[in-house]
Parts: structure tokens; C-alpha cells; sequence
């Protein structure tokens, strides 16, 4: 399938772009152009819907030329992909969902509709969306449509609309560190051979993370900056093959085996929404920086046993 890494990855440059191009055309200033509507917008309406709807149509009319044009197709069937990669795609499903809905739902509430409509808005744009992905992989021959894809979508949509369309607010933040790892190299073809594909495909180098500040309630939490967060991470190690198995290079001279197991991490890290300014810019690159873990030192747990990283992204 698709990596759905990659596809949010580009729709972020995109939208930055198209972004950039709106502000200048407006002829305002960053402030007040980046200031929610207090009201609802109809030129601001207008743009975020035409744009989502261009990004929508333009991407998936991409994909369908660049990439899905290089498989054979066939008729709409089904496939079970859920235990590949020891989950990890899966893990993707759920953030790029998440996060992918919470920009369009936060793209409307600048423009002045009102969050609960907003957060229904981006939630069924999100999962909409991804669900277009799931359709061109039902006819192809090397993938199906994925229940188990579908279900992550879902829920990363859901870990999203919870929280914002009944509460206007994250308490809990998903977000995702890469890193390249050596084992790229023995099969550069499906896990990356440049530094940027290596942090999209290799998942033995990804970490997915949940965040939250289990001490901004009660009266002992006012001690603890609100910006201070927990986190709880996933990753796996050594997997080279999708379905888990251990994986041999033999060269006639010696061989290497490699056989995944999970890894379960505990760590610090920093929400920056909940850093104060009164800068929209800032405010706006705070909650892009929000998708991403800092690095911080971390404790790993594996079937390796217990093992302290001093640095770990």
C-alpha cells in the first residue's frame, strides 16, 4: 500500500504553500490574517472548502498516476494486513487520521465556524479521506482493502474528535520521532536507501508516542509546567520482512539473521501549545511542531531487557 507517512508529509508542504500564497494575495498583515474569525467567514469558508477539495482530488488523481498506475489492477477485494510489521503501519493509520483531521477541523474554526461543527467537519473529512486510499488499494492485485487499516483511520479520527468536539482541547497528543538505522541497507528497495526515505519506510528506526501532563489537574499540578508531558512510545527492531518472520542474508561466507521484536519506551517531553504567547505565528508553528517527539533521555523495555538512552528521537 501507499505510505501513509508520506502522503501526510506532502500535504503538509502543500497546504504550506497554498498557505503562503493566500496570505500574500490578501495583502494583511500575518497577524491578523492568522486571527480566527470571531464570526463565520464566508471567503474564509469558501477557501478552506475549495482548497481541501482540490487537495483531495489533486492527490488522489496523483496517486492514481504516479503510483497505483505501476500495479496491476483487478476487481475490488479484501486483504488481511493486520499482523504486518508487528503494527507499525497500522500506528500510522492512526496518527496521519488524527492529525490530518484536526487540520481541517482547525482550518473551519478559522474561518469561523463554530468547534463542535468544525470538529465534525474535519472528522469526516479525515476518515473520508483515508478511506479513498483503502479504495484504490481494493483494486489492486499486490494489496485489498484493509479492515485493519480501516480501523486504525477510525480510531485516529476518533482520538481526535473526542477530545476537541467535547472539550475544544487536546489532553493527549500523538506524535511520531524517526531515525535511520543500518538495517535500511539490507533491503534499501522496501525500507529506503536515501536519508528522507529511510525515515518514511524503515519502521525499525520510527517511534510512535502518546503524550500527555497526567499533573495538570488538582492543586499539586499548578507546580508542574503545563508544557511538561509524559510519554509512552512503540517501535519494533530488526524486522526486514512485512510478516514478522526471521530474516536470513547468507553470502556464502557467513550469515545473518534477524528476528523483530517490540520495544516499549517511557520518556519526557514538551506540549508546545501549551507554551504561553500571544503570537499567532508562533501559536501556528508550536501546533506543527506538536506532531513531533522531542528528544529526550528514555527507558526501553524489549524482550532485550531494560536499557537507558541518554538521547533518544
Amino acid at each position: 500500500m501507499v505510505n501513509i507517512l508520506s502522503i501526510l508529509v506532502g500535504m503538509k508542504r502543500v497546504v504550506l504553500v497554498l498557505f503562503l500564497i493566500f496570505h500574500l494575495s490578501m495583502g494583511v498583515s500575518a497577524q491578523s490574517f492568522l486571527t480566527p474569525s470571531d464570526s463565520l467567514s464566508k471567503p474564509r469558508v469558501i477557501g478552506v472548502s475549495a482548497g481541501t477539495a482540490g487537495l483531495w482530488a489533486g492527490s488522489i488523481a496523483g496517486l492514481g498516476l504516479v503510483w497505483y498506475a505501476d500495479f496491476e489492477k483487478t476487481k475490488f477485494h479484501f486483504f488481511d494486513d493486520s499482523r504486518e510489521w508487528q503494527q507499525m503501519d497500522k500506528l500510522g493509520h492512526f496518527y496521519a487520521a488524527g492529525h490530518f483531521a484536526e487540520a481541517v477541523g482547525d482550518a473551519y474554526k478559522w474561518a469561523g465556524v463554530s468547534p463542535k461543527k468544525a470538529s465534525l467537519i474535519g472528522a469526516g473529512v479525515g476518515l473520508g479521506y483515508l478511506t479513498t486510499f483503502e479504495i484504490l488499494d481494493a483494486y489492486s492485485a499486490d494489496w485489498g482493502f484493509s479492515w485493519a487499516d480501516m480501523g486504525c483511520n477510525a480510531l485516529g479520527v476518533a482520538s481526535y474528535f473526542g477530545q476537541s468536539y467535547f472539550f475544544d482541547e487536546r489532553f493527549v497528543n500523538f506524535k511520531f520521532s524517526a531515525r535511520p538505522t543500518d538495517l535500511a541497507d539490507y533491503r534499501p528497495e522496501v525500507l529506503g536507501n536515501s536519508f528522507a526515505s529511510k525515515l518514511l519506510k524503515d519502521y525499525n528506526g520510527q517511534t510512535y508516542w502518546m503524550s500527555f501532563n497526567p499533573f495538570c489537574w488538582g492543586e499539586k499540578g499548578q507546580k508542574i509546567p503545563k508544557w511538561l508531558n509524559l510519554s509512552v512510545g512503540y517501535g519494533i527492531n530488526n524486522q526486514l520482512i512485512g510478516d514478522g518472520g526471521t530474516f536470513i542474508i547468507d553470502n556464502g561466507i557467513s550469515q545473518l539473521s534477524f528476528t523483530p521484536y517490540r520495544q516499549f519506551y517511557f520518556s519526557l517531553d514538551i506540549d508546545f501549545e501549551k507554551i504561553p504567547t500571544r503570537s499567532k505565528f508562533l501559536k501556528l508553528v508550536f501546533k506543527g511542531l506538536n506532531t513531533l517527539k522531542v528528544p529526550f533521555p528514555a527507558l526501553e523495555f524489549s524482550n532485550q531487557g531494560l536499557v537507558f538512552k541518554p538521547f533518544f528521537f
